[in-house]
């Protein structure tokens, strides 16, 4: 009467669409910010973004950056470099400068953007992780009895 299905789907990963970390307000921030989740800017962050997920941009938040990837971005603060996101929103207090590749766009009145704006039917995105730097093999083993530590 019951039957189990043998046919399974396959696992797919939805963008998570709340925060999981902060960057808190008087933080400041220099580096690459990768992987899954939700990310809520509140400080200053100067790097590349490229995150399987939402970014919000707090209004005290201020990020630099060349390239900010995400699934969903929220400006509520300032952000300057360009931006690929299948959903954007700048709120009232939100600014951007850079341009803005993105599937769905919403503004609010108030909301500032210096750059174009291009509307596409669909968004690829580049998440690939940056290659660690190799060591030689003097570097993996430390210094040597040859070598003075310094």
């Amino acid at each position: 009467m019951f039957k189990r299905s043998t046919t399974q789907q396959p696992a797919v990963t939805q963008p998570i669409e709340r925060v999981t970390s902060v960057l808190g307000p008087g933080i400041n921030w220099k580096g690459n910010l990768r992987g899954s989740g939700g990310v809520r800017i509140e400080g200053a962050f100067e790097g590349e973004i490229g995150i399987r997920g939402l970014i919000v941009v707090g209004e005290t938040g201020r990020v630099t950056c060349e390239k900010l990837q995400a699934n969903t971005v929220i400006v509520a603060g300032a952000v300057r470099g360009s931006i690929l996101a299948e959903k954007l929103e700048i709120r009232s207090t939100g600014r951007v400068w850079g341009d803005v590749t993105t599937v769905a766009f919403a503004t609010e009145e108030g909301a500032f953007l210096r750059g174009q704006v291009t509307m596409e039917e669909t968004v690829s995105f580049d998440f690939t992780e940056e290659a660690a730097p190799k060591l030689t093999p003097d570097e993996e083993s430390g210094p040597s009895a040859s070598q003075p530590a310094a």
